[in-house]
């Protein structure tokens, strides 16, 4: 891809699934997460990914990049955590990343994309997407919320049926898997792989947190479409 091509910042990156789709879309990718990701395709920095963005901030590094993309740590605010800590009677102390997350990024100057779960996590719902969308065999619903740019909502199409697997004593068919957690009809990971349209990883925690590529291909298309028509 020619160094002229728009380049990403993919910030708490995971494995990779917002990096791959950039990337469809004609990106360059860096990313940055604490952990440690052999399986991220591109360039990458391990470490504390604020620290790290306030650094590229403090020295006009940032400069180099045309979008950021952040996926912070949703624990706080995540459906699926918050109903089982609940259920638990466990306390579900995590730290929130988000509002940090959109400060630096508002002092970047540059425009940005926030990735969290549907749950109580406070961010614009500027678009929510699914995999059912991309007709994946996944639901893996998606907010996110645009900074300094915009786009129209897709809109949410009917879901063909259930996620198959057991849920709540029972047992159901139908064209999703479930990309989460392990038994009870749980999907395999070949199965998460094919679904998701993610190759580069076998690793089941890494697809259980990742979002299907086709997501952010699609914002990072609509990112390029809305700059092209801002400059116009």
């Amino acid at each position: 891809m020619p160094e002229t091509a728009p380049r990403v910042l993919d910030l708490f990156s995971g494995s990779g699934g917002a990096g791959w789709g950039y990337h469809l879309a004609g990106y360059l990718v860096d990313g940055c997460d604490i952990a440690d990701r052999p399986h991220y395709p591109f360039a990458y920095h391990r470490g504390d990914a604020l620290d790290y963005l306030n650094r590229l901030i403090d020295s006009g590094d940032i400069g180099r990049y045309t979008l950021v993309h952040a996926s912070p740590p949703c624990q706080a605010g995540c459906a699926l955590t918050v109903g089982t800590n609940h259920s638990q009677g466990w306390g579900g102390e995590h730290e929130d990343l988000v509002a940090p997350t959109r400060a630096l990024l508002e002092r970047s100057g540059l425009p940005y994309v926030i990735e969290q779960p549907n749950g109580r996590a406070k961010i614009r719902k500027d678009l929510t997407l699914c995999g059912e969308m991309f007709h994946l065999e996944v639901l893996r619903h998606r907010n996110f919320e645009l900074g300094r740019w915009s786009t129209p909502k897709p809109t949410h199409p009917k879901h063909r049926g259930y996620v198959r697997g057991h849920r709540h004593g029972i047992r159901r068919d139908g064209p999703y898997v479930a990309a989460y957690g392990k038994g009870g009809g749980k999907a395999t990971v070949p199965e998460m792989q094919a679904a998701m349209g993610i190759t580069w990883t076998d690793v089941h925690e890494e697809l259980t947190e990742a979002i299907p590529p086709a997501y952010t291909r699609w914002i990072g298309n609509a990112f390029l479409t809305a700059r092209q028509e801002a400059f116009a």
